[in-house]
């Protein structure tokens, strides 16, 4: 064995993170665009979400930050056999700070015993970094930036909930995902999108609600119960008014994703990961030979 396989991929993580920040992805901007349509022309809806897009293309053109609140960096990264863990570790730590003193991220890591900003993104499992080591000869990451607004009005619930007579099932998973968009009335910067885990325990339940978000916003999911549940979701929510910023109107949720985890018998949570209009999101294509690095590629 030669050892681990030597790469340098701090330029490329950091063109990673630049566009994350600064470039909404094509799938959301035209979910905002169609939201704007079918809202009343010159509603507190309609020049919120023409405001919104404007914000989005100049934050394009001038590779600014969409949102004041860069969020939480959380990282997925699926990587062959002989890559480091440690050394994609530092590269990406490296390219983080690197991003945020060329104001891409603000900083955002802050010590939760002082309060004190370490100024560089860099802190106690911050930012979030998941391994995968995959049989595929390329490096994939995808990175999202989860604002606090957002994480706010995240939450998670346990089934049955006798308050809002939900059982064990998916019509009681309906009726807390309901709840929740009702609860958070147009906070955490509505429209939003939906990531939601069915089961897991308390913890990967948002590891597994927040990688929904991942996914395009006008995907089908696989599973047949599932699409027909997330449009049923995705319907509903948008009938209760709430609107951009909570000014009412019709487009209060862009999409609703939803993912399932086994769980504990004596267990059945549902979690829902709340997002932003800002669902800031991009991916990383590294491919390899011999432990070289051919192409780079991003989307």
């Amino acid at each position: 064995m030669n050892g681990p396989i030597q790469l340098d991929l701090v330029d490329e993580v950091l063109e990673l993170v630049r566009r994350a920040a600064t470039v909404l992805p094509e799938d959301m901007v035209q979910a905002l665009e169609r939201g704007r349509a079918q809202e009343e022309p010159g509603s507190a809806a309609e020049q919120a979400l023409a405001t919104i897009l404007k914000n989005v293309a100049m934050a394009r053109e001038k590779s600014t930050p969409i949102c004041q609140d860069t969020g939480t960096p959380i990282f997925e990264v699926h990587h062959p056999f002989g890559v480091s863990t440690r050394m994609l570790t530092e590269q990406i730590h490296e390219a983080v700070a690197q991003a945020t003193a060329k104001a891409y991220l603000r900083p955002n890591a802050v010590d939760s015993l002082t309060g004190k900003n370490s100024g560089n993104n860099l802190g106690l499992d911050f930012p979030t970094i998941h391994f995968h080591e995959w049989d595929e000869d390329r490096i994939f990451i995808t990175l999202q930036l989860k604002g606090g607004g957002s994480e706010n009005v995240s939450t998670q619930y346990k089934l049955p909930d006798a308050r809002l007579g939900a059982g064990r099932d998916l019509e009681g998973v309906r009726r807390a995902v309901l709840d929740a968009v009702v609860k958070a009335q147009g906070k955490g910067c509505a429209p939003g999108v939906l990531g939601v885990a069915i089961g897991g325990d308390r913890g990967t339940g948002y590891i597994v609600a927040k990688r929904q978000l991942l996914r395009k916003i006008d995907d089908v999911n696989p599973d047949p119960q599932l699409a027909a549940l997330e449009a049923r979701i995705l319907e509903e929510a948008n009938e209760l008014g709430i609107g951009p910023m909570g000014f009412g109107g019709k487009t209060t949720v862009l999409g609703v994703k939803v993912g399932v985890a086994h769980r504990l018998p004596a267990c059945y949570f549902v979690t829902v990961a709340y997002m932003c209009w800002a669902n800031r999101r991009a991916e990383m294509n590294v491919s390899l030979q011999d432990g070289q690095v051919t192409e780079v590629s991003y989307a």
